[in-house]
């Protein structure tokens, strides 16, 4: 008896690395503009035990419409200057969602 090989079909979606300067302990959460290709986000959380990387990837997601679990810093857990992953949106999608586009670079 053969056994088919079936293989799943799976839709690859565009994921998106943003880099991100994180200011910890600000008054909201917010992102605040765009400079040099880097978005700047202000979170109130304090830099501790991870829970301004996790305001910085919940607040992303929010904004964006997306489930917490496709937004991951991939690069600088430890530093103020991030690279975040974004997955399932395009670059413009989400440079909308996040309010980029009406903000000069």
């Amino acid at each position: 008896m053969r056994h088919s090989c079936i293989r799943p079909i799976l839709h690859s979606m565009p994921d998106v690395d943003l880099k991100v300067r994180l200011q910890p302990r600000a008054k909201r959460n917010a992102i605040v503009d765009e400079r040099n290709g880097v978005v700047r986000v202000s979170v109130a959380a304090a830099p501790v035990d991870g829970r301004a990387n996790a305001a910085l990837c919940k607040l992303i997601a929010k904004r964006a419409g997306i489930a917490r679990g496709r937004v991951s810093v991939i690069s600088g857990e430890r530093s103020r200057e991030k690279v975040v992953r974004v997955e399932g949106l395009a670059l413009g999608e989400l440079r909308q969602a996040l309010g980029l586009n009406s903000i000069a670079t």
